[in-house]
């Protein structure tokens, strides 16, 4: 069992440690995406994958002034994974995994609820507008959770299910195995990772102007988005 202290500072959680089947049948759902991505120009996708954990201010923070905007506007030129886990203690009893996190069990609700979001619709770019709402929410998951899958039209019922049986257990156990397998390995989140790489410039900038990050990383012929960013 590892412990960990917590620090809040220079906008991430910090944290340190003492160590560094069926698919539900919701084809209807992936039709919630409510944004369009036009085709994107010949290019290699920017890959951008962020380690977060539900209640951590500095994840939201990221989420909603810098993912969720830029994902919107260049989303057809990102391949966007999310990783909700960060720092939690993971165990296993009565054969089934066990998950303490660092804000707490509703914590470890969000992340399971943003972890079967995931799977449900196919992967992040479908499940993007359900865990937007639930990230711009000041709401507790389980009231947020329900009340964005009504918003969007959503069968929360398929969510709940996941969550509370045994494929949720499964699927968050395999976001701590992502997790621990990172490298470098992280000591705060969000921990962003851009074509499989992080560095602190990397990680300053995500924070700052992570649209100027992702166009200038892209090598096809930019979107409007990323133009407009350059005249701005």
């Amino acid at each position: 069992m590892k412990s960990f202290l917590v620090v809040v500072v220079f906008g991430f959680c910090w944290f340190l440690t003492e160590s560094a089947s069926h698919r539900f049948q919701a084809e209807s759902q992936r039709e919630v995406n409510v944004w369009s991505y036009s085709k994107p120009a010949a290019g290699a996708a920017v890959n951008f994958t962020v380690y977060m954990e539900f209640l951590c201010p500095a994840c939201k923070d990221g989420f909603n002034t810098q993912l969720s905007p830029t994902f919107k506007k260049v989303g057809s030129i990102m391949n966007l994974d999310l990783v909700p886990y960060g720092n939690c203690d993971e165990g296993h009893e009565g054969g089934k995994w066990t998950f303490k996190c660092q804000h707490g069990p509703m914590e470890c609700l969000g992340n399971l609820i943003e972890t079967c979001a995931i799977y449900i619709f196919g992967g992040v770019s479908g499940a993007f507008p359900y865990i937007d709402c639930l990230e711009k929410s000041e709401q507790m998951p389980n009231v947020s959770a329900p009340q964005c899958a009504q918003q969007l039209g959503i069968d929360y019922g398929v969510i709940s299910e996941c969550v509370n049986g045994p494929l949720g257990n499964k699927l968050q156990h395999q976001m701590a195995v992502k997790t621990r397998e990172v490298y470098p390995p992280l000591d705060h989140v969000p921990w962003v990772l851009l074509n499989g790489e992080h560095t602190d410039e990397i990680d300053k900038r995500a924070s700052t102007d992570l649209l100027g990050l992702i166009c200038d990383t892209y090598t096809g012929i930019k979107p409007e988005a990323c133009k407009k960013d350059t005249a701005d």
